[in-house]
């Protein structure tokens, strides 16, 4: 009997690689997978039911049943280990076949795989993935990069897996080379931001009112029913509420107050510091996930370092509301730093982007998804060019009209003592981008007079340097 061929092959059974080999065999696919531990192949077997799988004991053989050209998923941890595997596919896959890395990589080690396998004919694809666990098996947001014509061979079965809003696929051809990573990388810290500022209206909603997480449920639940309606906060508002199996108490109050990170916020930073754009919420809560880290020293310090008394804020439900307007303000202005990146970024590096369509595919199944994406969606179909998201009509009258709230929650935190870096650095971008005068003409001067590094005047064009009036 002539043994059966699969459409495609998932390399990696964890989580993320066993969920979204499920979702592609409930849209009628059938799936080989693989993976280094063999028990996790051996658990595929087993747990197969009547979906047309195949676990594979090696590469060979995985390969082997494969239809060709072969088109193979990777979902294995980012870094040499995605090398590894390029490795030991490279001798035994052939010309036009397909190789698309679902992981988080760094954009620039996809480049570098696109053009290694290239000489050889073979596809990479760098294809960001959002949705967690449960996006992976019912439809995640898909940011697929690389050859156009890769793209449009997997196109149907990735449009078939994808989350729906509208009955459209949260996927879309994301452009050349690694764009597909790199849009997840600005996804991913996006993603970074809006967590900080809900962890900060947290900790003023519980230091200021002394609220309950009965409450705290209660308001968040709230929230997503508004202009606030997103993945995030709807998650929050249920994390107030479970119990911890250990203790009976609230879960929330069991975990420890030091945040961990894979790195691709991180990346944001980096990326967006070399390519000389702002990105001050994102940075920021950065630096805040990496200051809680030091917990020892924050506790000591606390017995050391004196602040403000707290002065509690009584009406309960007037401070939510105060606070769930700065959130939406700093929402806006997370999301403008993100797109105003990956939009400069594309010119850099040549990807093409489409800053709609990348938004309209994160209405869905991804992390950050939110009902504020299709007003976004609306503002960049109506104006393609837009340079920056805040300069738009409808989205200035949004932060003109919740700027008093950001600032009266600044003020309030400053006058307790409570960090709020997010808040903080999304109304200085802000106030930044809408002042026509900066004071960084005092830097140009400072910079000519220690170090002849020249200026530039208001009246006339090119380079200047003067002899200033040096004393010393």
């Amino acid at each position: 009997m002539e043994q059966q061929l699969y459409d495609y092959g998932m390399i990696g059974l964890g989580t993320m690689g066993l969920n979204l080999l499920y979702n592609m065999c409930d849209h009628g696919y059938s799936v080989a997978g693989f993976d280094s531990d063999i028990s996790k192949v051996e658990n595929l077997k087993k747990s197969k039911g009547d979906y047309q799988i195949y676990g594979a004991q090696n590469i060979k053989e995985f390969l082997d049943v494969l239809k060709k050209p072969r088109a193979i998923m990777l979902l294995v941890p980012a870094g040499h280990i995605v090398d590894l595997v390029i490795e030991e596919l490279k001798p035994l896959i052939s010309p036009s076949d397909i190789i698309m890395d679902c992981g988080n990589s760094h954009f620039t080690d996809t480049d570098r795989r696109i053009e290694y396998l290239a000489k050889d004919n073979i596809h990479f694809m760098g294809v960001g993935v959002s949705g967690g666990e449960s996006g992976a098996r019912y439809g995640p947001s898909i940011m697929p990069g690389g050859s156009k014509e890769a793209y449009e061979r997997v196109a149907p079965m990735l449009e078939a897996v994808s989350a729906k809003i509208k009955n459209e696929p949260c996927v879309t051809y994301i452009g050349r080379g690694s764009s597909g990573h790199y849009v997840k990388m600005v996804h991913n810290g996006i993603e970074y931001g809006l967590m900080q500022l809900i962890a900060e209206c947290y900790q003023l909603l519980k230091e200021i009112t002394g609220i309950s997480n009965e409450e705290l449920h209660v308001i968040f639940s709230n929230w997503n029913n508004g202009p606030l309606q997103s993945y995030l906060i709807e998650i929050t508002s249920l994390i107030f509420t479970q119990k911890d199996d250990l203790t009976q108490n609230f879960l929330i109050d069991m975990i420890l107050d030091s945040a961990h990170q894979k790195g691709t916020g991180k990346w944001m930073s980096q990326n967006a510091m070399d390519l000389q754009i702002p990105v001050p919420a994102i940075d920021a809560a950065v630096s805040a996930r990496d200051l809680s880290a030091f917990k020892n020293e924050r506790v000591s310090a606390s017995q050391k370092l004196k602040g403000p008394v707290t002065n509690l804020f009584n009406n309960k439900n007037e401070f939510a509301k105060i606070i769930e307007q700065a959130l939406y303000f700093s929402m806006i202005t997370t999301f403008s730093q993100g797109i105003s990146l990956m939009r400069l970024a594309s010119i850099e590096y040549k990807y093409d982007l489409n800053p709609e369509e990348v938004v309209k595919i994160w209405r869905g199944g991804c992390i950050i998804r939110a009902s504020l994406l299709e007003n976004i969606r609306l503002v960049f179909q109506q104006n393609p060019e837009l340079q920056n998201l805040m300069e738009s009509g409808e989205i200035s009258e949004k932060l003109n009209s919740s700027q008093e709230e950001v600032r009266k929650v600044i003020k309030i935190a400053v006058d307790n003592g409570i960090p709020v870096p997010g808040f903080m650095a999304s109304l200085s971008y802000y106030d930044g981008y809408r002042k026509g005068w900066l004071p960084s003409g005092l830097l140009q001067a400072q910079r000519d007079f220690f170090g002849a590094h020249t200026y530039q005047r208001i009246d006339r064009k090119g380079n200047f340097h003067s002899q200033w009036n040096q004393k010393i």
